[in-house]
């Protein structure tokens, strides 16, 4: 019997005793290959003596030091890297220990900056329908998952929502691209003039959709028509990174291939990869100097920020990364393997989009290709794709409500930086009877 308070108290769970480069291992010696890093994390795979050993020295040197009194050389030099390849004036890092952590200090940060330049009137965030930013309460308010919101809705802060830029259901039948992006761009521009111009403090959107919708890419120039109607209005432009930044698309911040620099960017994930609970906010210089400039001090804080072990483990990650030119191999694997999903699904009539950036690739499932229907919610086929993968000795990280908060069921991939071609190719080979066995679809037989 355990103690714990599971996520799901119902659920009986494997141990899992060991980790070994993309696999994991339970008890009982079985392997599974972690084809989702746990929910983005784990990009460097498990048990780099790289990253191990940097935790180790800097525990024998120094673990932790609260940091109203002392700065470390960890932190220091992470946030140097950091700044050093963030866009443009994305100068100043504040660390916390994850995600959520990361939004609520940047949705803080926000609402001090227009109090210290005199319009504190700006008190609203505008978001977008079926994302996701935290568990937090703040992080929560601003989420667009109508499912995970409902309970807490009592206690959540006021929040408005746009659509999202997700073209597989939204794109009009004749749209262009620019013109599906143009609508976008005008419905903020609405729902700014709606709010009030003078009262909305913050724009904030996921780069790349992540769990909530299944690895949902934006189009072209949709950050650069939303970064221009949020500096028509005065109004700040976050983007939450959480799962697509620190390489995970093949760019060490998703945003660079968008060309578009946000004032606040949120990253964790990938940070640390998963070896010490870490997350960081980056804003601007032009924040920052309002703070500075202003009241001197963030009216903000934990009192694990700044952990100088979590910035030892991401320090080696990132140089991992930097040195062993990881995101290139992002990009050539993540072709690879959108492509050979495409090859294996290309007739599967329950598999209606593969998408996504790098290695960060969403499958999303569906009752009829040609119609684009949804499974029944009540089939809860995601949780099926998930057990029959894990039967197969594959880690994968599949969500429900999709489209809705509701309807609609994907699967979420987001291998290991350190994939090669034939662990892409054993991904998709596990994941494809797995789909078969969740969806009631039989493959011809030499298939």
């Amino acid at each position: 019997m355990t103690h714990i308070f599971h996520r799901n108290p119902r659920q009986s769970l494997p141990v899992a005793v060991g980790g070994e480069g993309i696999e994991l291992i339970d008890q009982s010696g079985k392997r599974y290959i972690d084809a989702c890093g746990g929910a983005a994390v784990s990009c460097l795979g498990h048990g780099h003596p790289r990253v191990v050993n940097a935790i180790k020295a800097q525990v024998d040197t120094l673990a932790y030091a609260h940091t109203s009194f002392f700065t470390t050389a960890a932190a220091e030099e992470l946030a140097s890297m950091l700044a050093a390849s963030a866009p443009g004036s994305l100068n100043h890092v504040y660390f916390v220990s994850g995600g959520s952590e990361a939004v609520e200090a940047g949705l803080k940060l926000a609402r001090q900056y227009y109090v210290e330049i005199g319009q504190a009137q700006r008190r609203f965030f505008i978001a977008r329908r079926q994302s996701y930013h935290g568990n937090t309460l703040a992080a929560l308010s601003i989420g667009g998952n109508a499912w995970r919101r409902e309970a807490f809705l009592p206690l959540l802060i006021p929040a408005h929502h746009v659509a999202p830029c997700y073209a597989y259901r939204d794109q009009l039948a004749g749209e262009s691209d620019a013109q599906y992006v143009q609508r976008l761009a005008d419905e903020l521009e609405q729902k700014i003039l709606e709010i009030g111009s003078d009262k909305v403090a913050t724009f904030v959107a996921e780069t790349v959709v992540g769990a909530t919708a299944g690895a949902v890419p934006p189009l072209a120039d949709y950050f650069r028509k939303i970064r221009a109607v949020c500096d028509k209005y005065g109004v700040l432009l976050m983007l939450d990174e959480v799962m697509s930044g620190m390489g995970r698309t093949g760019y060490l911040f998703a945003c660079e291939e968008d060309r578009v620099e946000p004032d606040i960017v949120i990253i964790a994930k990938g940070l640390g990869a998963g070896y010490q609970p870490i997350g960081a906010m980056i804003c601007s210089d032009k924040i920052f100097n309002a703070v500075v400039e202003g009241s001197g001090f963030f009216q903000h804080g934990h009192t694990y920020i700044g952990h100088a072990t979590a910035c030892a483990a991401a320090l080696a990650v990132q140089t991992v990364i930097q040195e062993e030119n990881l995101l290139a191999n992002v990009r050539q694997r993540g072709e690879q393997l959108q492509q050979r999903l495409r090859e294996v699904f290309a007739e599967h009539p329950h598999v209606g989009d593969i998408r996504g950036r790098g290695l960060f690739v969403g499958v999303e499932l569906v009752a009829d290709r040609a119609s684009k229907q949804p499974l029944a919610p009540a089939q809860r086929t995601h949780a099926k794709v998930k057990a029959e993968a894990m039967a197969r000795g594959l880690l994968v990280y599949p969500m429900g409500g999709t489209i809705d908060g509701r309807q609609g069921d994907h699967v979420l991939l987001a291998p290991p930086f350190i994939c090669n071609a034939i662990d892409i190719d054993e991904i998709v080979h596990r994941l494809a009877p797995a789909i078969d066995a969740a969806t009631g679809y039989a493959t011809a037989p030499g298939s």
